[in-house]
């Protein structure tokens, strides 16, 4: 956000005047204080095993090669990674 644009919060007329029209539109529905405290959180399920982010520094003709077979290059990568450990030492 650049130094030319103010947050404006609302004041109490203009927030009853939204409360008013949130409560006016039959599409729209206000959780209670119960309701929304039985919400949970949704995404993606926890992993047994998920992933390690690091940062690492490789050649740029290896990314390179891993990038040109388009999406999924960082799981390609990691599977050539784990195919090498099966018959060499780290």
């Amino acid at each position: 956000m650049s130094g030319k644009h103010k947050l404006t919060v609302p004041g109490r007329l203009e927030d009853a005047a939204i409360d008013t029209g949130i409560a006016a539109d039959p599409d729209t529905y206000e959780l209670t204080e119960a309701e929304f405290g039985k919400l949970r959180k949704v995404g993606r399920p926890r992993l047994s095993s998920p992933k390690v982010a690091l940062t690492v520094r490789y050649d740029a003709d290896i990314i390179a090669a891993f990038k040109s077979g388009g999406e999924g290059w960082q799981t390609r990568m990691n599977n050539a990674l784990r195919d090498w450990l099966r018959t060499h030492r780290a």
